[in-house]
């Protein structure tokens, strides 16, 4: 095990990573406290080189790593990749690339929708996970040899569960899926974080235009406010006080601090006339730039049982073809498709609209029906009714 606490040795060891074909990736950091995730640990396995890089020691410089996850010629494979892809984003304004996340790459080889690293790694390698140091403080140092060997297996295991499902995907041709998921993982987009955007991570529990408007304003606020100041969302403003404030849209001090979801002289801060200039830039919104409210809206009798037949053709689709069915869709994006046959969604994107979209479109036209053979949901082309007008 070697632990690196210097640039110099960061670097020697970059280099030779960097003549593997693969290396395997992991992140240890914690955010219950920030916003922002803080990076503790970062391990790394390829070839015969495995190290452990101490991100707190004093003065280290990081961007050997950061050149090794851009390096073209070297696969980073990540399980479940998303948190760790962000974290390098945004300390470097980098994304690692090329990448294989195994997480979705066992989710495409058929082994469900909740499939866990501890669970790939006794299916695989039939090995069990040391779980003894999965609540570990990160943070704090020293670490111990147990804890620095917990993580270091993280990504030995995951080094070699990589060839294994490599050769699992290349036999199922499904290589091109991956591919596609991997593109939403590599594009910057997916890590830059809008204010404006915020909201669309809230549920709905408003009930006009109006209110969403301000939620809309509120929701940006609190985002810029937890960012600029790295603390969580929750710090900033609960989310139960946001769908308040929303929903009462008070005008004064007085009619804040009467709301029973803030703490008492949350009104007079400064937080509390940001609130209300939110509130206030929420009620002048321009109508056109509010979407109309449909999320949580009850679904008419008629688009549920397209709903209903959906859900059956996704999970007779996804048991057919070894996938997990919320790889193909989600219970979200059904609805959407039930609703409209142009719903903008990845469900109707790409091998998705080959393996699902299509039929489910089918399916909504009348083309293709649904039947029970055997046990198994089967699905068919719809016979032409017969003519009873004689």
């Amino acid at each position: 095990m070697h632990l690196i606490t210097t640039t110099e040795d960061l670097k020697a060891a970059c280099a030779d990573l960097a003549k593997a074909p693969f290396i395997a990736v992991d992140t240890e950091f914690m955010r219950e406290q920030t916003f922002w995730p803080r990076l503790c640990l970062i391990q790394i396995a390829g070839g015969d080189t495995e190290i452990l890089v101490d991100n707190l020691a004093p003065a280290i410089d990081l961007a050997p790593f950061f050149d090794l996850m851009v390096n073209e010629n070297v696969l980073k494979v990540f399980h479940s990749a998303r948190q760790d892809i962000e974290i390098v984003h945004h300390m470097a304004g980098v994304v690692p690339h090329p990448i294989f996340d195994t997480q979705v790459a066992a989710m495409v080889c058929g082994f469900g929708e909740a499939v866990s690293y501890a669970m790939l790694v006794k299916r695989l390698l039939s090995r069990n996970l040391d779980k003894s140091s999965r609540f570990t403080d990160w943070s704090r140092r020293p670490l111990s040899e147990r804890q620095l060997t917990y993580a270091l297996g993280d990504v030995t295991h995951l080094r070699d569960l990589y060839p294994k499902l490599r050769t699992q995907l290349d036999k199922s041709e499904r290589a091109s899926w991956l591919n596609e998921e991997m593109g939403v993982l590599t594009d910057p987009a997916t890590y830059e974080l809008h204010p404006e955007h915020a909201w669309r991570r809230l549920k709905m529990r408003i009930k006009t235009q109006k209110a969403l408007g301000v939620l809309m304003e509120l929701a940006a606020w609190r985002e810029r406010e937890a960012q600029s100041q790295d603390v969580p969302r929750s710090r900033v403003l609960k989310d139960e006080a946001l769908y308040d404030i929303a929903g009462q849209a008070p005008r004064t001090l007085d009619d804040l601090g009467a709301l029973r979801s803030l703490h008492n002289g949350f009104a007079r801060s400064p937080r509390g006339r940001a609130v209300l200039d939110a509130v206030q830039r929420g009620l002048e919104r321009d109508p056109e730039t509010v979407p109309p409210l449909r999320r949580g809206e009850p679904m008419p009798p008629e688009a549920q049982a397209v709903m209903d037949l959906l859900r059956v053709l996704l999970k007779a689709t996804a048991g057919r073809n070894g996938v997990a069915p919320k790889l193909i869709a989600t219970t979200d994006e059904l609805e959407q498709i039930a609703r409209s046959n142009d719903a903008d969604t990845p469900a109707l994107r790409g091998w998705r609209r080959k393996l699902f979209g299509e039929d489910a479109l089918a399916l909504k036209r009348g083309e293709l029906s649904l039947t029970i053979r055997k046990g198994a949901v089967l699905v068919l082309p719809a016979e032409e009714p017969e003519d009873r007008s004689e």
